[in-house]
């Protein structure tokens, strides 16, 4: 699904996914909201975020991309970085 989206695609995915997940405005999401200090997403938000990723992508982030994720640009990334990579 993601194989073909363009950053701004990814970026509209991802705001969708997050204000259907999280109950967010999505006028209020941007490039650099700060999944923590912004959006008030905790840690087990961000496991459901993870999970929900790889069920709608068939890709898993590696742990060591997910913690690096702060920002909605930082997912926006690896996602694009994700559909370069073959599936796991």
């Amino acid at each position: 699904m993601i194989n073909n989206m363009n950053q701004q695609e990814l970026y509209d995915w991802v705001v969708d996914l997050l204000a259907q997940m999280f109950e967010l405005d999505k006028s209020t999401i941007t490039m650099q909201s700060n999944l923590y200090e912004d959006l008030d997403i905790d840690s087990i938000d961000a496991v459901d975020l993870a999970v929900k990723l790889k069920q709608m992508t068939g890709k898993r982030l590696s742990p060591e991309a997910f913690k690096e994720i702060r920002t909605i640009e930082d997912i926006v990334t690896a996602l694009s970085n994700l559909s370069d990579s073959p599936s796991t």
